[in-house]
């Protein structure tokens, strides 16, 4: 790929994913105030900051993880890298970069999007406004995604824009997965529960997966079934397995259609990830232990989007984290 190429294919991936990950922390929110609540009926927004590793990040700034406090960094704070807006506003600056590329109906909607939420008074962050506030956000990110699906042209730029929407996807759901495991339910006393089945909903809310559940398991619910269809399932659009073959075919479709010849490491990394969830069930995964077996999916994925840009971008790692 020439340099002008790679400029535009780093730019065109990681506004796939800038945008993705926006959508998938307004659902996040949206899904915590409704539904979410912990085993004393109490709702903890701690979980959230979790998610995203910001520990260190929140606390340097706030002394407790309260709704008001969670709520604002992670929708309007730009000093936060991992706030919506930050997300928006990297996607715009990508875009920015790739006028020459996208249609204009992807600049116009991406730019009122980020000026909308410029525009947004304090009073908009309270937990009551909060449901309408994330479903404005969510509609925004699900117009970027249908007007780009409508009106991108498909070269390889379409390619990377699908790596990134892919890559980005597969992390979120490991990070969803992760998160309930290991903060949500902290008693052994609670599995089971009423509040436990209602935790259980709610991540797969957050991952828009709730409908989808209950077409395979009608009734019931257990913490197996539910992280073995966010692993395993091959046919809903967020799982991981879905994920990682979409990101395989686009590979290998880059390599076979455009040439692009120096993309094996990145391939190789994926095929890791395809072995890893072809020759595990999740009865096997939880008895080894779902956490380790997440944190290396979550590795590997990394791994994919640094080979990425060794290979197509020039670079020695991703542009954003």
């Amino acid at each position: 790929m020439t340099s002008l190429l790679a400029r535009y294919a780093e730019c065109i991936f990681w506004m796939a994913r800038y945008m993705e990950r926006a959508e998938n922390l307004a659902r996040i929110l949206d899904v915590h105030e409704t539904f979410a609540r912990d085993s004393h009926g109490a709702k903890s927004w701690l979980p959230i900051v979790q998610l995203n590793a910001d520990q260190d990040r929140f606390f340097a700034r706030h002394g407790s993880a309260g709704a008001d406090n969670v709520i604002h960094f992670y929708v309007l704070d730009q000093q936060n890298p991992t706030s919506i807006i930050s997300a928006v506003r990297m996607a715009r600056e990508n875009a920015r970069q790739l006028r020459p590329l996208i249609s204009t109906e992807m600049w116009t909607q991406l730019n009122v999007f980020y000026n909308t939420l410029l525009e947004l008074p304090p009073a908009e962050l309270t937990r009551p406004n909060l449901p309408r506030l994330c479903r404005m956000m969510k509609e925004a990110c699900q117009t970027h995604t249908g007007i780009t699906e409508g009106t991108f042209f498909r070269d390889q730029g379409w390619y990377f824009y699908q790596l990134g929407k892919y890559l980005e996807r597969a992390d979120q759901t490991t990070r969803l997965l992760d998160m309930k495991y290991h903060t949500l339910l902290p008693r052994m006393a609670d599995i089971g529960s009423p509040i436990d089945i209602s935790q259980w909903s709610a991540l797969l809310r957050s991952a828009s997966a709730y409908h989808a559940f209950r077409r395979v398991y009608p009734r019931g619910m257990t913490p197996a079934a539910v992280a073995g269809f966010l692993l395993f399932n091959d046919a809903f659009p967020r799982s991981v397995v879905v994920c990682t073959n979409q990101i395989d075919q686009l590979l290998s479709r880059l390599t076979s259609k455009y040439r692009l010849r120096r993309g094996n490491l990145a391939m190789e990394r994926v095929d890791e990830i395809q072995a890893a969830l072809e020759t595990h069930t999740i009865e096997r995964v939880i008895a080894h232990g779902l956490h380790e077996y997440l944190d290396w999916l979550q590795l590997r994925l990394s791994d994919v989007s640094l080979e990425i840009g060794r290979a197509f971008f020039g670079m020695e790692q991703p542009a954003a984290a």
